[in-house]
């Protein structure tokens, strides 16, 4: 087996990323958005904030049996490297993975790191896999799917009316993107709030949040062909910024949307914003985004207020991710 890295320019590995991705998809998560050349490419050469994945396939006699990626922050977690192993279903327990793993790990030694996280859709090959390679179980996330066309407008108005009076000291405001250098400071301060977010067993810092990283998201995400919409509360007696939700919309495929952040800074917590700021989003995505049917996002399994949130607004369970951890020794 062959196991090579590439690069967002390399079109026919990104091709071959697109077509081994959607056939792992659709044997264990079909509920998945099928990928393309264009989010593929987005993915590898802006990232998520800045920081890309460095992705590897692994190959045959010249067939496709897998692929790998890692990632590595500089902004926290210094000891941290993620990293993804996945098999096509046709050539799976013929030792693919492992030779993957190994040399993902061979690269987090490279580059220093110590700690190794990676993740799975809860499965038992999943469990045994991890298992096998010294990896716990840290971490359960639940994916969850909002369709619009299920919405009960009247009832999420009356869901809206009856949170008002508990924040009276907020009002909202739709932030424009990009967002001006001047209001980037207190942007980071409001999104260190996701740090509260649950972790449960994971060796996980909290992230550090700076103007320059609030930047080099909204650019990634530009770059990456999302349209990003951000609802901020802010505190009017303080002029504090105390809370935010962030969903992006698919430039390629404007039926798609993904929610990104949604946290309310500890001060500021007990006057049902969340609720606020999720319906005050769906309200302006009815409005700017008529082609969008769908919006997904991630939840800790354990995150049961942000849980009860969702499921208030319609969100249906798809499926179950385990993040696993290992140390290297």
């Amino acid at each position: 087996m062959e196991i090579h890295p590439f690069g967002p320019d390399d079109v026919a590995e990104i091709d071959a990323w697109v077509d081994l991705t959607n056939a792992t998809n659709s044997v264990d998560s079909p509920w998945n958005r099928p990928q393309t050349r264009a989010m593929a490419v987005g993915r590898f050469r802006h990232g998520w904030d800045g920081e890309v994945d460095t992705p590897y396939l692994a190959r045959v006699d010249d067939v496709v049996v897998g692929s790998g990626a890692i990632s590595a922050s500089e902004y926290d977690n210094l000891e941290l490297a993620w990293i993804r192993v996945e098999v096509h279903p046709e050539h799976r327990r013929q030792g693919h993975g492992a030779g993957i793993l190994e040399v993902l790990l061979d690269e987090a030694r490279r580059r220093g790191r110590k700690i190794i996280a990676g993740e799975g859709w809860d499965s038992a090959a999943a469990d045994g896999f991890a298992a096998r390679h010294g990896f716990e179980k840290k971490l359960a996330s639940i994916n969850r799917r909002q369709v619009l066309a299920d919405i009960d407008w009247p009832e999420l108005d009356k869901r809206y009316d009856a949170a008002l009076p508990h924040a009276t000291d907020y009002v909202l405001e739709r932030w424009s993107v990009p967002t001006p250098v001047e209001r980037l400071d207190s942007l980071a301060v409001m999104a260190s709030a996701i740090n509260d977010a649950p972790t449960d067993d994971l060796d996980y810092e909290d992230e550090v949040f700076t103007a320059e990283r609030m930047a080099a998201y909204e650019t990634a995400m530009a770059g990456r062909g999302e349209r990003l919409y951000r609802v901020v509360a802010r505190h009017v007696p303080s002029g504090e910024l105390a809370a935010q939700t962030v969903i992006v919309v698919s430039e390629e495929d404007p039926t798609w949307g993904d929610q990104h952040d949604t946290s309310v800074m500890r001060a500021h917590r007990g006057h049902r914003l969340g609720l606020l700021l999720k319906a005050d989003m769906l309200r302006w995505l009815r409005d700017d985004e008529p082609q969008l049917k769908t919006v997904d996002t991630w939840n800790a399994e354990s995150n049961d207020h942000m849980i009860g949130v969702n499921e208030i607004l319609g969100y249906q369970v798809l499926g179950r991710e385990w993040a696993y951890q290992r140390n290297l020794g």
